[in-house]
């Protein structure tokens, strides 16, 4: 029986040497290896989106009833009851076109700050960009703002309004959406590793930051300058945007929305930063 002889020359000259060490300071992003494991994050999204509706009753209708329901609870105690302006639009669709990406935004902020203690076994096992984590988490929640939007199109149809020029800035303003619920969920994620009392002050900043966000009542109930100052609330410019672009029911956002952009890449960088700081205890922690 033949053998295989292995000789010097059949080696490789060189071989790939990884070292290892311990990280000190801030650490750059590293957005190069995040787009090298960019397989592992379709798969981390397509594992959140599976494990969100597994062995449910109406799975992804979720995705339209949450808004849906509380869109009809709105419009009877604000709308009916306490008369709240809606800028001259049926106060329903007024407030599920801002409750769309509210929801999209709560729920991508409360997965991702939650996401790296669900995940601790694949942490303290395998290495891969950590930041992949709590991005999967946020981003998704993509499919279920698309379900809910197809929603908004019916009520545009049903109260007969017209789409315009001003719908190809929806994407612009789900980005904005996007990267603020992954700048909070950087920040939260990466506290909740140390800190477990935060997964009990997500809720509460949920409901408080619903309320300071032009949801149930328009911005223009503010007067200059407070209405660009509000825009440091980044929801704010989504809000406005949607609606702007949607009903245009509301004047063109400019400043604010130039503050609300601002607001939320500070909140996106700072967050990504801070994480890539603190990531190095992550395993010995969680």
């Amino acid at each position: 029986m033949p053998t295989a002889e292995i000789t010097e020359a059949s080696l490789p000259t060189t071989l790939p040497v990884v070292r290892i060490v311990p990280s000190r300071g801030w650490l750059k992003l590293d957005l190069a290896s995040l787009w090298k494991h960019r397989e592992l994050l379709y798969f981390l999204i397509w594992r959140e989106i599976k494990v969100r509706y597994k062995q449910t009753a109406l799975g992804a209708a979720w995705a339209l009833l949450q808004p849906l329901l509380t869109m009809l609870i709105f419009t009877l105690f604000f709308g009916r009851l306490a008369k709240m302006p809606s800028d001259g639009v049926p106060y329903s669709i007024f407030a599920f076109t801002g409750l769309v990406p509210w929801t999209f935004f709560a729920n991508a902020m409360s997965l991702s700050s939650n996401s790296l203690v669900n995940s601790s076994n694949l942490i303290t096992k395998v290495y891969f960009p950590r930041l992949s984590i709590p991005i999967a988490s946020a981003l998704s929640g993509l499919l279920d703002l698309v379900i809910a939007f197809s929603f908004v199109i019916v009520m545009m149809l049903y109260y007969r309004m017209s789409f315009t020029w001003k719908c190809a800035f929806i994407p612009l303003f789900v980005l904005l959406a996007a990267a603020t619920a992954l700048g909070v969920g950087f920040w939260l994620s990466a506290l909740n590793v140390k800190y477990r009392d935060v997964r009990h002050t997500v809720p509460f900043l949920v409901q408080f930051w619903m309320f300071a966000t032009p949801i149930v009542y328009p911005t223009s109930l503010l007067h200059e300058p407070w209405r660009t100052i509000y825009g440091l609330n980044p929801m704010v410019g989504v809000v406005e945007g949607f609606r702007w672009s949607l009903l245009g029911s509301s004047a063109r956002p400019g400043p604010m929305l130039a503050v609300s952009c601002a607001s939320a890449l500070f909140l996106l960088v700072s967050g990504a930063y801070y994480f890539r700081r603190v990531e190095r205890g992550f395993a010995d922690l969680i």
